[in-house]
């Protein structure tokens, strides 16, 4: 069987394109494993390939979601790896792409996602309300250093979740994380950049995003229900337009700090794909990228 093909790697990499080339190249069909990209409407701030873009090849997890509905990774593995098994059963090729690392685990990898308890959650996170971000980090790191060890300080929705499912089955969460190990055979490649070259990406990107009405979509959005939204509203880019239309930041601060928040962004991005020594790693813009893809394809056959 020939491997599943996975494009990662931080932000403004060029992998939508890579991952479309590939898809192409080997009639393939792309599953979207960007955690921002499941939800309809959400398409200037994530960069999402247009409908007419995608050269008529499928794409499966765009568009899934409403901005009122909360992200599940749980729910993204089970509906993407039916996505897998169906373009399987075709006689094409699954080509993922995408940058949110959790999701590209729990897709490609061994991954048992714990249980969740909404009254249980609720109460961690009136907990991280009531003591702050940096109090839940200590007592985290208290209870499972491993698992604190692998969650930024500052993220208090994955703290929260590390605490609640150590209640709710006994055991540390870093028992729970993802192992290195395929589900079926996949070829990972990873698309990098140097840092001072990324940077300078992501704010042609952000400033690209304002320039083609990322207000605008944010607007609409916002009629839709974005702020009662509790993964959508929190998105890059879209945080800040909503602080934007509320007259809390300018356009210029609003594009300042989502320059600054998707930079913090990618280096996580780099943190978690970096030391996989799985993926075969590609120059965002080496002149024979798809050539070089295609053999790290082939070599792995």
């Amino acid at each position: 069987m020939a491997p599943v093909i996975a494009v990662v790697g931080p932000t403004a990499t060029g992998k939508s394109d890579l991952g479309l080339a590939l898809a192409e190249r080997l009639g393939g069909e792309v599953v979207n494993a960007d955690a921002s990209q499941l939800y309809r409407g959400m398409d200037i701030g994530t960069a999402k390939l247009p409908v007419d873009g995608r050269r008529g090849i499928p794409h499966h997890q765009l568009d899934v979601l409403e901005v009122t509905d909360e992200a599940s990774v749980a729910a993204y593995q089970r509906h993407a790896r039916s996505d897998l098994a169906a373009i399987r059963s075709r006689g094409r090729r699954p080509v993922v792409v995408g940058g949110s690392g959790l999701y590209v685990r729990a897709l490609v990898d061994q991954l048992d996602i714990p249980p969740t308890d909404p009254q249980v959650r609720a109460r961690w996170e009136a907990a991280l309300a009531d003591r702050g971000v940096g109090a839940m980090y200590a007592e985290l790191t208290d209870r499972d250093p491993a698992a604190a060890a692998r969650i930024e300080p500052r993220n208090g929705r994955r703290i929260v979740r590390a605490l609640e499912v150590i209640e709710l089955t006994g055991r540390p969460f870093s028992a729970s994380l993802p192992r290195r190990e395929f589900v079926e055979p996949t070829v990972l490649i990873g698309l990098r950049a140097d840092r001072a070259v990324l940077d300078a990406r992501i704010a042609d990107r952000v400033d690209r995003m304002w320039r083609d009405g990322m207000l605008e979509e944010v607007a609409a959005l916002e009629r839709a229900g974005l702020r009662e939204g509790r993964t959508a509203s929190r998105a890059l880019g879209y945080a800040q337009a909503l602080r934007q239309l509320d007259g809390e930041l300018t356009g210029e601060e609003a594009r300042a700090d989502t320059v600054r928040m998707t930079r913090r962004f990618a280096r996580r991005q780099e943190s978690w794909f970096g030391p996989d020594p799985r993926t075969v790693w590609l120059e965002h813009d080496a002149p024979d990228l798809l050539d070089r893809a295609l053999a790290a394809v082939r070599d792995r056959a």
